[in-house]
């Protein structure tokens, strides 16, 4: 069985892995994923502390030391960044991982370790874990969605990854669900990102709450670090709390009119949706699935079943070593067709 590194580079933590083709996770570690301060401008390291590229580093060596200690033959690295990777580079990654910016991140992490190291966008590697060994296993057609502060996407077709040209594209957050709609972060407005992702889903229900619609207990904002979250909105859901309802309510609708527009487009086996907010599962995966298929066109859609992500957050690392064994000649799953 092959193994390979996976790295899942996060704007706060650096979760990573040794993982078998198989999916099992034969050692898995967490560090902070620090400041890059340091690593443009070395002199000041003492007084930023940290680096981001430091810590990857260690993150790999600690791998390294692992599978060379226990005799695991290691076929590669993958790295998940935020943003869009071009030709190894980073691009476009926001308020993430800023320092990263224009980085080539696995040509560098090749030279220091001398392994093959392959680096993906982070939703990207999220899809494909779900894929290869998660909630659509088996499947060569997939959507996912990562719902949180913002929205995230991934492609699976064909049982491969698709990026578009030059890998550019499956930015599924940013297709368009409204006119003129919410102006949204990458510039444009009424971006399923914009009405359908958790930060949305707090402003929508701060908004129903200002108009009367239900109250906050006193008890849920004590304390200083206190936030409304989506796992707070779906406590008060729960409850049955008018401005909770009706902000998941329209929740629920903007991302079955995204992924209804989805399913028409591409007519894949299942849509995965993951991010912290899914872990309520069933309570919140079966409101999107009864209305994104009610919008969808039957013919595209009679052979998609929309479910809920099962990998968590060890998703990052798993697809960012599924994406070292995909490179690998001649090499198949098992749970491929």
């Amino acid at each position: 069985m092959a193994n390979a590194i996976g790295i899942d580079l996060g704007g706060t933590y650096i979760k990573s892995g040794i993982v078998g083709s198989d999916g099992n996770i034969v050692y898995e570690s967490i560090r902070p994923t620090g400041s890059l301060a340091n690593a443009v401008a070395p002199r000041n390291r003492e007084a930023s502390g940290p680096a981001v590229l430091d810590n990857v580093n260690m993150a790999i060596a600690e791998l390294i030391g692992v599978a060379a200690s226990r005799r695991i033959r290691i076929e590669g690295i993958g790295i998940g960044a935020p943003g869009i990777v071009v030709d190894g580079i980073v691009t476009a990654c926001g308020g993430n991982v800023p320092e990263l910016e224009g980085l080539a991140l696995g040509r560098e992490m090749e030279e220091i370790f001398r392994f093959p190291v392959l680096l993906e966008n982070d939703a990207n590697l999220m899809g494909l874990a779900e894929t290869r060994f998660g909630a659509a296993k088996g499947m060569t057609d997939v959507v996912f969605l990562t719902v949180g502060t913002g929205i995230g996407g991934t492609l699976v077709l064909n049982g491969k990854l698709y990026g578009g040209f030059h890998n550019r594209g499956t930015e599924l957050g940013h297709i368009r669900v409204a006119s003129p709609g919410k102006p949204c972060t990458c510039g444009g407005s009424g971006c399923l990102e914009a009405h359908a992702s958790l930060n949305a889903l707090g402003e929508d229900y701060l908004h129903f709450m200002g108009n009367g619609a239900g109250s906050i207990p006193a008890d849920a904002l004590a304390g200083s670090n206190s936030t409304i979250d989506g796992r707070f909105i779906i406590s008060r859901f729960l409850d049955q709390d008018e401005a909770a309802v009706r902000a998941m309510n329209e929740h629920f609708d903007w991302l079955a009119s995204g992924i209804a527009t989805l399913i028409n487009i591409f007519s894949p086996q299942k849509v995965i949706i993951g991010g912290g907010i899914a872990d309520a599962g069933e309570i919140y995966i079966r409101p999107i699935r009864e209305r994104a298929l009610r919008l969808a066109m039957k013919e595209t859609s009679v052979n998609t079943r929309v479910e809920g992500a099962q990998l968590g957050n060890k998703a990052g690392f798993l697809g960012a070593a599924a994406i070292v064994f995909d490179s690998l000649p001649d090499y198949e799953y098992a749970s491929l067709p």
